[in-house]
């Protein structure tokens, strides 16, 4: 237990019992043509440094929880795994139309990404359920506690849906600390470069002494414990803080420092 701070608004997410996930399509071709033709390219161009790949079950159900610095990790993350990785990304990758949504859909596709609607609310809880079909379905699947990419550099405060992924499927969580892909495609830049990049799998970690998915604290506690695994293999400086929009408004304000409420 790593004595985590419990948020006193902690709401209830789904109950597991209750959720009857729709069949996850596993990847086909495109994904093991893209693989097959990209991983090798990427090595020789980019020379990543990549530690910790027998960390990763290669069966089974596991969750590769990740920092996130740049839109360039979910290409580096699937390519430097020693098995097929799903993660999930934005559905406006796979609904555009003409050569530009083909282009776009066929390369999602062949790297894994499963496409989902993003927000709060029914949107986020819609989000774990399409990573808890990937898990159920014995997949690895990639996500970025944070939320979204740090565009300072700083490690910031995990979201509990990877805990509450992690408590209902009864996945193994292996954290992952990426260093410098934010120096391959900087926030506005439109083309990647060459870079030095590390990519270190950790220790696999079993959350369920934690207690239940139900469980606010349980899932508050297991997330800190992810956290703290990702924080030792990136080595960047806390932000102690959720990566988001400040609320603005005074009552706003004062109601998030008095009820802190769960991010998901």
């Amino acid at each position: 237990m790593t004595g985590a701070k419990v948020e006193p608004q902690d709401e209830p997410l789904a109950d597991p019992s209750e959720v009857t996930p729709e069949p996850t399509k596993r990847p086909g071709f495109v994904y093991f043509l893209g693989y097959g033709i990209m991983a090798p390219i990427a090595r020789l161009v980019f020379r990543p440094t990549i530690t910790g790949r027998e960390n990763i079950p290669r069966q089974g159900r596991v969750i590769l929880a990740s920092n996130h610095l740049s839109f360039i990790d979910s290409i580096v993350i699937p390519l430097s795994a020693p098995r097929r990785v799903q993660f999930l990304a934005k559905s406006t990758y796979f609904t555009g139309t003409g050569i530009t949504g083909f282009v776009s859909r066929t390369f999602f596709t062949s790297i894994g990404a499963v496409g989902v609607e993003r927000g709060a609310g029914q949107a986020a809880q819609d989000a774990l359920d399409a990573g808890r079909n990937i898990l159920e379905s014995d997949s690895a699947f990639a996500i970025y506690p944070e939320g979204t990419r740090s565009l300072d550099g700083r490690l910031y405060k995990g979201r509990t849906g990877v805990a509450w992924l992690a408590l209902t499927t009864g996945a193994v969580v292996v954290p992952v600390g990426l260093v410098g892909t934010q120096e391959i495609q900087p926030v506005g830049a439109k083309f990647p470069r060459i870079r030095k990049v590390t990519v270190t799998f950790g220790t696999p970690i079993d959350l369920s002494r934690h207690g239940s998915a139900e469980s606010g604290k349980a899932r508050r506690g297991a997330t800190d414990e992810i956290m703290a695994a990702i924080h030792a293999l990136s080595g960047q400086e806390l932000a102690g803080k959720y990566n988001e929009s400040p609320p603005s408004g005074t009552l706003q304000k004062l109601a998030d420092r008095v009820f802190p409420r769960e991010r998901v």
